[in-house]
């Protein structure tokens, strides 16, 4: 080998050491954070809730869900199902971001989806009328925010729906609540219980 090809060989071989070097080794994926329990639900009146494994990844549903479009594509991602015997359901999603900056703008996305999700569903499907309320922020570690939906289709079905999203430094949590009904069916009070004990859970 001609020195001149040597020596570009041995600079280049010391480059791509010191790259190695600052790179580190890759960073180890998080532990799941905290999940709600069954019993931290809105009571229901005649059925108790059942809650599934906390299972990895972000549910096929929601990925298509109009409400919560910015969750899906983030890798490090945890939700558990809760159910009763009846008509109403419940998911909780957790996902951890890589700092705390990441974070905020996934609360601060989370946030427009779900203020504008009415005009999206009505521009959906002409016959289904969606109604949101803002229920409020939440004092609780980085904070939080309720927010209530009502959609009623012109063949009469009705359904309410209860979401907030919370941050607890790099770990951004949903919470979601669904039954049949409208606004006078929503267990505010309860929820907003349910998502400060959803965000303190998270550590």
């Amino acid at each position: 080998m001609p020195k001149r090809t040597r020596a570009g060989a041995l600079v280049a071989l010391a480059v791509t050491g010191l790259a190695v070097g600052l790179a580190g080794p890759a960073a180890a994926a998080p532990k799941a954070p905290g999940f709600l329990a069954a019993a931290d639900l809105p009571p229901h009146p005649s059925s108790s809730w059942t809650a599934d494994k906390v299972t990895v990844g972000i549910p096929e549903a929601t990925e298509q869900d109009t409400c919560l479009r910015a969750l899906p594509g983030h890798e490090w991602a945890w939700h558990r199902d809760f159910r009763t015997d009846l008509d109403t359901g419940a998911r909780q999603i957790s996902v951890v971001l890589p700092d705390t900056r990441a974070a905020a703008r996934l609360i601060s996305a989370l946030d427009k989806d779900i203020r504008s999700c009415p005009e999206r569903i009505e521009g959906a499907d002409p016959e289904i009328d969606a109604t949101m309320k803002d229920y409020g922020k939440l004092s609780v570690e980085e904070g939080a925010h309720v927010y209530g939906l009502h959609t009623g289709t012109s063949w009469g079905a009705s359904d309410i729906r209860l979401l907030s999203a919370g941050r607890d430094g790099r770990t951004v949590t949903v919470v979601d609540w669904g039954q049949m009904g409208d606004f006078a069916d929503a267990p505010v009070k309860a929820f907003k219980k349910t998502t400060t004990t959803a965000v303190n859970k998270l550590h």
